[in-house]
């Protein structure tokens, strides 16, 4: 069923907590460190998580115009970012970095950027599905300020061809939706790639915090299936600033088995070898989409109608 294999390592770049203070210059001796560790490895792609160059700082309410652009990149690569680009290139790695973007038009973007291994962009992605609230709400712990600091992409799902293969884009929240894999299923992806910073605790319903790794292993794996893809999901997790988020970073197959997956909540770096033609013996049997999917009768998914 498979055919002749198309085999492409790759490698899960999970970062512990960056602090407040941490510099770009010092999140980037990180980011090198994890990269030469997929070299070692025999990675040809390595995925950081969302917004890897900072601290997550949505969890604060800033009122600075300037403190808060200075959590943006305006360029990329930056002066301090620049050595990841070129030393992956030396080495022939492609990477997926997730950064917050700041256009030259004034557009605020949660970005994730996908660079083959001669140091070249592939592809960028805007995050979609904004979570969080927009306005400073106090009685919180701690903020969720996503949707005070980012507006939505302004583009669906795409899909590129790299890597020997159809490889996608997500952030954190589009992974909690069906239709951000679905979208990409219908392009034949192979391989969805995803960073997230999540919290444990989630202050409208804090009785979801003890299913918080159960909740991000569940929709990854069966978006996986259900398209017969890869799915590498990326954390920055561990007690970051007071808040402890998510860790878990895992390689998926199209089966919806998990191939590796991470055991700390620092630094660390799982790989797997993935063959892509995999994907193959799910997109040709059970999920063979022109066969059995019935477009007619999922009209009501893209109506807006009130929730009843």
């Amino acid at each position: 069923m498979r055919g002749k294999a198309r085999e492409l390592v790759v490698g899960a770049a999970q970062l512990g907590p960056i602090a407040r203070h941490e510099t770009r210059t010092e999140v980037v001796e990180r980011l090198l460190a994890l990269l030469h560790r997929g070299h070692e490895q025999g990675c040809e792609l390595v995925v950081y998580p969302e917004l890897a160059l900072t601290t997550f700082f949505p969890r604060w309410w800033i009122e600075d115009p300037r403190e808060l652009d200075g959590f943006y990149e305006t360029e990329m690569p930056s002066p301090e970012v620049a050595p990841l680009f070129a030393t992956a290139a030396r080495l022939g790695i492609g990477f997926c970095l997730g950064y917050a973007e700041l256009t030259p038009d004034g557009h605020r973007y949660n970005t994730y950027l996908l660079v083959d291994g001669r140091g070249n962009e592939v592809a960028k992605y805007r995050k979609v599905h904004i979570p969080g609230h927009e306005r400073h709400e106090p009685q919180r712990p701690f903020q969720h300020l996503e949707r005070a600091y980012f507006e939505p992409g302004p583009e669906t799902f795409g899909t590129w061809s790299a890597f020997r293969g159809e490889i996608g884009l997500a952030l954190c929240n589009d992974r909690r939706w069906p239709e951000t894999y679905r979208v990409m299923g219908l392009a034949d992806v192979e391989m969805i790639l995803i960073g997230y910073n999540t919290p444990i605790h989630y202050f409208p319903d804090p009785t979801q915090d003890p299913l918080a790794g159960f909740h991000n292993h569940l929709v990854m794996q069966a978006g996986a299936y259900q398209n017969g893809t890869f799915v590498v999901g990326v954390a920055k997790g561990g007690m970051e600033e007071g808040v402890r988020s998510l860790a878990e970073s895992c390689i998926i197959a199209p089966s919806g088995e998990i191939l590796a997956q991470a055991s700390t909540e620092s630094d660390e770096l799982v790989s797997a070898t993935c063959d892509l033609n995999w994907c193959v013996a799910y997109k040709k049997t059970l999920f063979d989409f022109a066969r059995y999917r019935r477009p007619e009768m999922y009209q009501a998914i893209t109506r807006r109608q009130e929730v009843r």
